[in-house]
């Protein structure tokens, strides 16, 4: 079969166009012919391409036309007087925001001002709970791979980081990042999203424990890493990993004081970069313990940056309710870490770290 013969036909398998007779044939021919299956994958693939640069083209006209015609910036003015002006909008423009990036517009602004991101705060001190730039991600996501990825096609509210507190389901995070939330996935490194849900709080401690509840989930095994329960030292080399961004990253530091923001002696004061979105990832010491939950930074020192401490951690475990857990919470006891090289700790770290999404009405 000549080239354009075979580009034609594969053309026609792909488009449905051949008979059934016509199929079982092409179908026989590529199974005996190794090339022939090769050329009909690497066209398949070069007509998906082609098709996402087009769906790309055309959302990018659809956000440019949707853009043209809402004030962004009067309307913020107008939500900030008058909240009830969103019900208004939704009505006025309902066939308009049925576009994603259209209705990241109001999210944005109704988390802004529901949430308490309007008023006053201690510029001092930042709570790591992400806000997530929709625009940005939503065309950052038009770039990513084409392979498809479990969980909700929406961007997310509020960003955050877990990690595993055993391998057949249960994560920690901190309380902030969740609290409110109508719907929570946690996200691996592989970028699969799993269902969860919130089953235990410690407001004092800031933190909160989930459980994946999505039947596709699979066990991860024993966690490689051991929770700390005596004090850690002053100066001890420390890092953590967290998605302040949408893929996992690492931030090595020290542990700078026994006490945390304004003295609160339930947090060590660590000298480690962490970023929004950094918000309930572990603190790990040079030999694979975890000894506290990143939870904040202080504006006005440069790296300067706190963690709940992991014997708070330990104590809000143990006061989950027993009726709360559908499976065994039991932490494990073996560290598998110590001794490594950092970049293999990371390795067998990064499966047990998630991002932590957070979707709110």
């Amino acid at each position: 079969m000549r080239e354009n013969q075979l580009l034609e036909t594969i053309e026609r398998y792909l488009n449905g166009e051949l008979t059934l007779e016509e199929r079982a044939e092409f179908d026989a021919l590529r199974k005996k012919d190794a090339a022939i299956e090769d050329k009909f994958n690497e066209h398949r693939q070069f007509t998906s391409l082609l098709k996402q640069y087009s769906d790309k083209l055309d959302l990018e006209a659809r956000l440019n036309a949707i853009h043209d015609e809402i004030d962004v910036h009067t309307l913020k003015d107008d939500l900030m007087a008058h909240p009830s002006v969103v019900v208004r909008l939704w009505r006025q423009h309902h066939s308009k925001i049925s576009v994603a990036a259209s209705i990241a517009i109001f999210a944005t602004l109704l988390t802004l001002l529901f949430t308490g991101y309007l008023t006053n705060k201690d510029p001092r001190f930042v709570q790591l709970a992400r806000k997530v730039d929709q625009i940005e991600k939503a065309t950052k996501k038009l770039g990513n791979d084409i392979r498809p990825k479990r969980g909700p096609t929406t961007a997310a509210n509020f960003k955050g980081t877990g990690f595993a507190l055993t391998g057949n389901g249960y994560v920690v995070t901190n309380l902030h990042v969740v609290n409110d939330a109508d719907s929570i996935y946690v996200q691996n490194a592989e970028g699969e999203s799993f269902k969860s849900k919130v089953i235990y709080k410690d407001p004092t401690a800031d933190v909160a424990v989930l459980q994946i509840v999505d039947t596709a989930f699979r066990n991860l095994g024993p966690v490689p890493y051991g929770f700390k329960k005596s004090k850690s030292d002053l100066g001890e080399n420390v890092f953590t990993l967290g998605y302040p961004g949408e893929d996992i990253k690492f931030g090595p530091g020290a542990l700078s004081a026994n006490t945390g923001f304004h003295g609160d002696s339930t947090e060590y004061e660590v000298y480690i970069p962490v970023n929004p979105g950094n918000s309930g990832g572990p603190l790990i010491d040079d030999k694979g313990n975890i000894i506290g939950v990143i939870n904040g930074k202080q504006t006005q020192t440069s790296g300067a940056a706190f963690a709940v401490k992991s014997n708070y951690l330990l104590k809000a475990i143990q006061d989950i309710p027993s009726d709360s857990l559908s499976k065994d919470l039991t932490l494990n006891t073996k560290n598998t870490l110590a001794g490594l090289s950092r970049p293999q700790q990371i390795k067998k770290l990064r499966n047990y770290v998630f991002m932590v999404k957070v979707y709110k009405q």
